[in-house]
């Protein structure tokens, strides 16, 4: 495993914040490694007889994992994506392979399962507000400070958790209510596995319905890559993707803002490294 300290920024910090949040560490999980992250790698290597420096390195990542309750699987592998998954889907679109390895590397979120085995999420609660309009429920009436981490009605990150803990805001909204609708409006409410896809995009993509598409998401990375698929074919990204058109794809698939974090010419950059093999 990586050797991750202070300030380190990469996916290995978001899987070690999930390890220590089954600790009983209440912080954060993200991908950064901050104070609170620090803090609590130095209390566990204090409980645990080991050199405490806030250094998470071979022994520290070692107890960390024979402590998991939940180790992985033997056939946990199967839900990664695959070379096979890429190949066939740069021929499915008329694709070049490496503007697709480009793609997978840049737009998708990292893993797209937590260490729960359960599709990583996030939910998001002014969309919840919206979907449940749209299924003739008034939000106003559930609107109180004991909700107001799933339920608010403009976007904001500050009630963002992270990892498993955004299952926890997942399952508070779907019993906000009785009404079966609430579930239906939650799950629709949150983004889905590696490219982060919303539920609500559910039926324009194809599938039946929101639990449907969560269906599929729970399979394996590769239902992930087939919903990025069909996203971007419902939204016209594909010609971009061919021609490679990086700042039209990045403004398209990430919006207006995708020059603040360079999305373009990080796909650019990808592009050239995966067109050399």
């Amino acid at each position: 495993m990586k050797l991750l300290k202070y300030y380190t920024k990469s996916p290995e910090v978001t899987t070690l914040c999930e390890l220590l949040y089954k600790q009983g560490y209440n912080i954060k999980i993200s991908d950064s490694f901050s104070l609170e992250v620090d803090a609590a790698v130095k209390d566990f290597q204090r409980k645990n007889s080991l050199v405490v420096d806030g250094i998470v390195g071979m022994k520290t990542w070692t107890v960390l994992l024979q402590k998991s309750s939940a180790p992985a699987p033997t056939n946990s592998t199967d839900k990664f994506l695959k070379e096979s998954d890429l190949v066939n889907f740069a021929n499915q679109y008329s694709l070049e392979l490496a503007a697709v390895k480009a793609v997978n590397e840049i737009e998708s979120s990292g893993k797209g399962f937590l260490l729960n085995n359960k599709p990583k999420i996030l939910f998001e609660g002014h969309i919840f507000w919206s979907e449940l309009k749209k299924r003739g429920i008034d939000p106003n009436t559930y609107y109180n400070a004991n909700h107001k981490d799933v339920l608010y009605p403009k976007w904001t990150k500050i009630y963002y958790q992270g990892g498993v803990k955004e299952y926890d805001r997942l399952n508070e909204a779907m019993t906000l209510g009785t009404d079966p609708k609430f579930k239906d409006a939650a799950l629709s409410s949150a983004s889905w596995g590696s490219f982060q896809i919303m539920g609500f995009h559910a039926k324009p993509l194809g599938y039946t319905d929101v639990a449907d598409f969560v269906a599929k998401m729970e399979i394996n990375e590769g239902e992930h890559l087939k919903a990025f698929g069909k996203f971007l074919e419902k939204n016209g990204l594909l010609i971009h993707l061919r021609n490679k058109s990086w700042a039209n794809f990045a403004k398209g698939y990430n919006g207006g803002g995708y020059k603040l974090n360079k999305y373009d010419e990080k796909l650019a950059k990808a592009y050239a490294k995966y067109s050399k093999n």
